[in-house]
């Protein structure tokens, strides 16, 4: 066996090159921690598993400046139209106006071009992903981890201070660390990718409903290509050419036009698992995206969630790994993370059962329902917000995090609350000074403190943290003077924050509010700032 003990020592061995592992890779690497990626298979999928990339990860991938490189390569989808037995019952479009948000959209991109995007990312980090490299076995130590590694040149041992498990629904870092993925198997679905020819707005995801079961058509970013998804019929004998015919066949039912579905490129048959480990870390060993949960793929969330897994973690191990934090700041990620995978199985599961619908007096009950929502606008306003809110991850707060300090604010007063994300705000007010110069420093890599003019003190505590912590913390005077202000010329950005003179806010790197207090005090910004180093955590009120 190998070694590479005497080689350069990556901190951090990543195991799985799908978009959770490159996007956990490039938030190190950018942060300057030396990283290892390997992935078991022989190259990048050609086939794409997730296509939908909701707000929440758009907002993410703005911060990390790889939109302009993605929003090209995909299809932008702002309606879910319903049909029943040839009939439209309903097109509801987005509604956020309660989680307000620049990038008010569904992305439809292929996984495959996602994937493209961050491996080139990665590689300009000078990260290089090693193929046909298994991880198959490794040893914690109290400073680091042992792993062993099987690829081309045979047998390896390697050392890394950190090992990250990005290796999907059947992790070998999960079953070597003895997690139980805890839940069930449900239902079986059909899939199949291919080119149709219809009159469909490609603009929509379309839920036809036909017969005892349902039909799902979802646009790719390519005109005339589509994911078909059948809840009912899900027998696949090996012959593609049957599958179009009887996906054609459904459709010409449904939609109650001509339809022709060519051979499909790719046909799975898949049952839906619904499960999630009780722990995301296991002492230098940590686990993102698939390898920690899965479940249904109803309303697009695998991917968004293991996206969000790897930006929530990188920042943290960063810190720890850099020497500006505490090794416990690492355990306010799985904090953080199960209880959103576990949400993620509830919403799901009633995702799934929506989708499917194979209760046939639901079904007969259809017509009047969305006659109703078409006639009372409150009623469907109501019912396109709360799909928003749960789909698009943006009113996904932290507010009993380890991280987050209590926010003695009444309800309803401006601003964002401590655990919230910050960037709460439209296109159109974006555009502003103060919001524009705002989105600029959410691009720092470092966690911000943003203070507003006002008292000496605030001043003075303010400065003294710009030049104790530099290293690691941005420090803005927001509307102030000077090399270090946060232009703010009409206060319409201190106005949207709820920020008072003196006021501050404390932003982590992922965009989401630490803490925030009416005027800045020594005392007050080091409990803070022992906060968000995992120092100790947020007190909480019993």
């Amino acid at each position: 066996m190998t070694s590479t003990q005497n080689s350069p020592q990556a901190r951090v061995l990543i195991a799985g090159a799908g978009p959770v592992g490159l996007l956990t890779a490039l938030e190190l690497a950018r942060r300057g921690v030396a990283v290892r990626l390997v992935d078991a298979a022989d190259g990048p999928a050609v086939t794409s598993r997730a296509m939908a990339t909701h707000a929440r990860s758009l907002e993410q991938y703005d911060q990390q400046g790889l939109l302009p490189d993605l929003l090209p390569r995909g299809r932008v989808i702002q309606r879910f139209t319903m049909h029943l037995n040839g009939r439209r019952l309903a097109a509801l479009g987005p509604d956020y106006s309660r989680v307000p948000t620049r990038h008010p959209m569904t992305l439809m991109i292929d996984q495959a071009a996602t994937e493209d995007v961050l491996r080139q990312a990665v590689a300009k980090h000078g990260v290089e992903i090693e193929w046909g490299v298994r991880l198959t076995g490794f040893e914690q130590r109290d400073d680091g981890v042992s792993v062993e590694l099987t690829g081309p040149a045979g047998p390896e041992r390697a050392d890394a201070g950190w090992l990250v498990g990005c290796d999907g629904g059947h992790s070998t870092v999960r079953r070597l660390l003895g997690l139980p993925l805890i839940g069930d198997s449900t239902e079986t679905w059909l899939i199949a990718d291919a080119e149709i020819e219809t009159e469909l707005p490609q603009n929509s995801i379309h839920w036809i409903k036909v017969g005892s079961g349902t039909v799902m058509a979802i646009p790719f970013p390519q005109e005339g290509k589509w994911r078909l998804l059948d809840t009912a019929d899900t027998s696949y004998a090996g012959e593609p050419a049957d599958v179009a015919e009887r996906f054609a066949d459904k459709l010409r039912r449904g939609l109650g036009r001509p339809v022709t579905v060519h051979r499909p490129s790719w046909v799975s048959v898949f049952t839906i698992q619904q499960r999630m480990v009780p722990a995301m870390r296991s002492g230098r060993c940590l686990l993102a995206g698939d390898a920690a949960h899965v479940h249904s793929p109803a309303s697009g969330q695998g991917l968004n969630t293991g996206l969000q897994d790897a930006y929530n973690l990188a920042w943290k191990l960063a810190l720890v790994e850099q020497g500006h934090a505490r090794d416990a700041l690492l355990d306010s990620y799985s904090a953080e993370r199960v209880p959103v995978g576990r949400a993620l199985l509830g919403s799901t599961r009633k995702a799934t059962w929506l989708v499917q619908l194979r209760n046939s007096t639901a079904g007969a009950a259809l017509p009047v329902v969305f006659a109703l929502v078409r006639a009372f606008a409150p009623l469907r306003g109501r019912i396109e917000r709360k799909i928003i809110g749960s789909m698009s991850a943006l009113s996904l707060e932290y507010p009993d995090s380890p991280l987050t300090l209590p926010d003695h604010r009444p309800a309803g007063a401006a601003g964002p609350r401590a655990g919230s994300r910050l960037a709460q705000v439209t296109a159109d007010r974006a555009a502003g000074p103060g919001w524009s110069a705002l989105l600029d420093e959410l691009r720092d890599l470092r966690p911000s403190l943003l203070v507003t003019a006002g008292p000496d003190g605030a001043v003075r505590a303010a400065g003294a943290a710009r030049a104790a912590h530099q290293g690691w913390l941005s420090v803005r005077t927001v509307g102030g003077d000077g090399p270090d202000a946060l232009p703010d010329p009409d206060g319409a950005l201190r106005a949207d924050l709820g920020l008072p003179p003196g006021g501050w806010l404390l932003v982590r790197p992922d965009g989401y509010l630490c803490g925030r207090g009416e005027v800045l005090t020594p005392a007050g910004l080091a409990e803070a700032l022992d906060v968000l180093r995992g120092v100790r955590p947020a007190a909480r009120e019993v």
